[in-house]
């Protein structure tokens, strides 16, 4: 029995409490590269978004191409609740090393099909559903890789840095916001707008692909976690199913938790460059020099923000942060708008990405906490992706519809109170069901 049992761990990779206590950070830093780039390939699309207007989505305004872009940009989120309970029972049957390495696959399968598909102009109305399926098969990804890294994290964090090791999952997509960013403004410099309009923006695509082997490699040398691997029963999907539906109103409240922090991050990160240039009427260049200032602030501000959290509790930090947003979200964007500058969308920008990382760091591993052992992928993921599918991935499509009704170019300020608001509903909820759980 005993050397069944060794043979077994050694299949399955373990890691022994030693390897653990010496190697948490290392496998942070390669989970969490594989995480980067997952994010950079689905959010790169709201960077381009004019030229692929124009590229796969003629038509007689730029209002309405926009629009079109934005509805394909947020179509991917819809997949994301599919991608979270399908792929999510994966990971929680199957382990959480094999999940990252299909998510990561999954992904890269849909950035080069987005990459590789000719224009509207050479192969017509096909042009726009292939960009579609390449959207879809990313939102299927994305649906459990959050969840996945996040889990993982958390299981691998030593005891009383949990909030910090796992902060980094959304640190590491912010080295993708400043990657892509870099990448932006580098192409404005080196090409002309007919240039990046006609093929350049399709170069940060085959940039991520480009990457994909190497991060796949790097992937392949995670160890699984012991939580995982310690399980004393072994759970089928029907029954990780059945215990997500006995955990729906948790689901429910953390969903509604994590509204606040995918609106607030696709508004200063995927919108900013439509916003700056469209809206503000400021330059290209100027919108992605902010976009990359945004990127480093959230990245320094993650971590602390994770790592306050294991001194001072999660609760603090999010009730301040959601009711700094929901005060302050609109009142920013109206000062903003009545005279644009580059400096005033810095400023504005630099004092929403406070919130949101502050938000963040948080956030992500009180959601990995709450959610039941047994299906802690697919929970966590599930809650997520709804919140980004309904939420989060239309927010630059909201934002520009409502500007385009209103008149009004401050109302996304009034979209990210809403979900503010919706988030402080969520985590008296979850704080509700908490003491339910365990009443004193």
């Amino acid at each position: 029995m005993t050397g069944g049992s060794d043979d077994r761990t050694t299949r399955r990779r373990v890691l022994t409490p030693a390897s653990r206590q010496r190697s948490p950070y290392l496998a942070a830093l390669i989970v969490s590269s594989g995480n980067l780039l997952e994010m950079y390939d689905f959010t790169v699309y709201g960077y381009y978004a004019a030229a692929i207007g124009k590229a796969y989505f003629p038509a007689a305004s730029v209002y309405a191409s926009t629009m079109a872009t934005f509805a394909v940009f947020g179509a991917g989120f819809l997949m994301r609740p599919l991608g979270a309970l399908v792929l999510g029972t994966v990971v929680d049957r199957y382990g959480r090393r094999l999940g990252l390495l299909i998510t990561l696959g999954l992904m890269a399968l849909g950035t080069l099909t987005i990459a590789l598909t000719p224009s509207y102009l050479r192969i017509g109305l096909a042009a726009p559903l292939v960009v579609l399926l390449g959207r879809l098969i990313q939102g299927l990804s994305a649906g459990a890789e959050l969840g996945g890294v996040s889990v993982y994290l958390a299981e691998i964090a030593p005891a009383g840095r949990r909030g910090f090791l796992v902060s980094w999952q959304s640190a590491s997509q912010q080295v993708a916001v400043m990657f892509a960013a870099a990448l932006g403004v580098a192409l404005g410099v080196l090409l002309s707008k007919p240039q990046m309009e006609a093929w350049g923006w399709r170069i940060p695509f085959l940039v991520g692909c480009a990457l994909i082997p190497l991060l796949l490699l790097m992937r392949r040398q995670l160890e699984e976690t012991e939580a995982f691997l310690q399980r004393e029963e072994k759970h089928t999907a029907g029954r990780i199913l059945a215990e997500l539906g006995r955990s729906g109103v948790t689901v429910l409240f953390g969903a509604m938790m994590v509204i606040l922090t995918t609106v607030a991050f696709y508004t200063i990160t995927a919108y900013t460059p439509t916003f700056g240039s469209q809206v503000l009427h400021l330059s290209q260049q100027d919108a992605f020099v902010v976009t990359l200032c945004v990127g480093f602030s959230n990245f320094l501000i993650l971590p602390l923000s994770g790592a306050l959290s294991d001194r001072i509790g999660r609760l603090p930090i999010l009730l301040t942060a959601a009711v700094l947003a929901l005060v302050g979200g609109y009142p920013l964007l109206r000062w903003l708008t009545a005279a644009p500058s580059f400096g005033r969308l810095l400023g504005v920008e630099l004092v929403l990405s406070l919130i949101y990382a502050a938000y963040n760091g948080a956030m992500v591993v009180y959601l990995a906490e709450v959610m039941p052992k047994s299906a802690r992928t697919a929970g966590f993921s599930l809650a997520y992706s709804l919140a980004a599918g309904v939420f989060g991935g239309f927010t630059p499509f909201v934002a520009t519809g409502l500007i385009h009704a209103t008149g009004d170019k401050a109302a996304p300020g009034a979209w990210l109170a809403l979900a503010a608001a919706l988030s402080l509903i969520g985590i008296a909820g979850l704080k509700l069901v908490e003491r339910r759980a365990h009443p004193r």
